[in-house]
C-alpha cells in the first residue's frame, strides 16, 4: 500500500473567530489489520501526525478492519495503544465509525452496550465523542468540537431484530449542547449528514469514503454511500457551510486503492 501524502487546506468558514488562528490534524479509517494497516504501520502514521504540529487532532473513525482478505484481525487494545502516543496542545479527540460498530456484535445486539473501540479508545486517553460536543481554547478564543453519532452504525440482521440499517446519529441534540456563539466544528465519520447541518457549524470533518477507494475519472465503483458520490474527499462549500472530506489511510472489503491515495490532512484554520 502506498504512503499516505500530506493534503494541506486552507479554510476561513464564513462564521469563525477573527484572530482565531487553528491548525487541525485529521487521521481517518485506519482499518487496523495484518498485514495491510500493521501496527508499525500505524505508529508511522501517529509519528507522521505528530510531526506535523498541529494545535489538535481528530480521529474520524474507522480503526477497525472490515476485510476478509487479511492475516489477523488486530484488537482494539493493541491499535488503541499505538494511537496513545499522538500528542497536541489542544488534546486527541475521536469519533466512531460503521466498521466500528459492525464489527462489535454485543452492540449490534444492544446499542446501549458500551461500543469495544470507544472504550480502548478512552482507556488510552482519547475521549471519544457520540452526540456530544467540548469547548476548547486557543490563544483566548474558544470554540466547540461536536462529535456524531455514527449515522450507519447498527446494520440489518435478523440476529439483531433490524430489516434495515438504522443511525445512531443526533445532530440536533449534539448541537443543543453549544451554549455561546463560538465558532463550532463538527465531526462526522460520514458526509451524509452534511445537507443537514446547518450554518451554525463553522466546518464539518468526514472520512468513510476513502475518496471512492477505487477512482478512475470519477468512476467510484465501491462508493460507502450516497453521501460517498456527492462528497468524496476535498474541500467543499455550500452556501455559507464548509466541509473537509479525508480519503483515510486504510481499505475496507478489499485491500486496493486505485486512483485515491492514502492521505493525512492537515487544516489551516483562520
Amino acid at each position: 500500500m502506498a504512503r499516505p501524502r500530506l493534503t494541506q487546506y486552507a479554510v476561513t468558514p464564513k462564521r469563525w473567530t477573527p484572530g482565531l488562528k487553528l491548525r487541525v490534524v485529521v487521521l481517518a479509517d485506519i482499518h487496523a489489520c495484518e498485514p495491510w494497516m500493521s501496527l508499525d504501520r500505524i505508529g508511522s502514521i501517529c509519528s507522521a501526525a505528530n510531526a506535523l504540529n498541529g494545535d489538535v487532532i481528530l480521529l474520524l473513525g474507522d480503526y477497525v478492519s472490515g476485510m476478509n482478505l487479511l492475516t489477523e484481525h488486530i484488537p482494539s487494545a493493541d491499535w488503541s495503544r499505538v494511537f496513545s502516543v499522538l500528542k497536541a496542545p489542544l488534546g486527541v479527540h475521536a469519533v466512531l465509525g460503521n466498521h466500528d460498530h459492525w464489527e462489535d456484535l454485543r452492540f449490534q445486539r444492544d446499542p446501549l452496550a458500551e461500543n469495544i473501540a470507544a472504550a480502548a479508545l478512552r482507556a488510552v486517553g482519547i475521549p471519544t465523542y457520540i452526540n456530544e460536543a467540548v469547548r476548547l481554547e486557543k490563544d483566548g478564543h474558544s470554540f466547540w468540537l461536536a462529535g456524531l453519532g455514527d449515522q450507519m452504525a447498527l446494520r440489518p440482521g435478523k440476529d439483531f431484530k433490524r430489516t434495515m440499517m438504522r443511525g445512531i446519529d443526533d445532530l440536533p441534540g449534539t448541537l443543543a449542547q453549544i451554549d455561546d456563539d463560538s465558532p463550532v466544528l463538527l465531526m462526522a465519520h460520514e458526509p451524509d449528514i452534511f445537507p443537514q447541518v446547518s450554518e451554525r457549524v463553522s466546518l464539518t470533518l468526514s472520512g468513510h469514503t476513502h475518496g471512492g477507494q477505487i477512482n478512475i475519472l470519477g468512476w467510484q465503483p465501491a462508493a460507502a454511500s450516497q453521501g460517498s458520490r456527492r462528497y468524496p474527499a476535498g474541500h467543499y462549500r455550500e452556501g455559507e457551510r464548509d466541509l473537509v472530506v479525508s480519503r483515510g489511510l486504510g481499505c475496507s472489503i478489499l485491500p486496493v486503492r486505485v486512483g485515491s491515495r492514502p492521505e493525512i490532512v492537515v487544516i489551516e484554520l483562520g
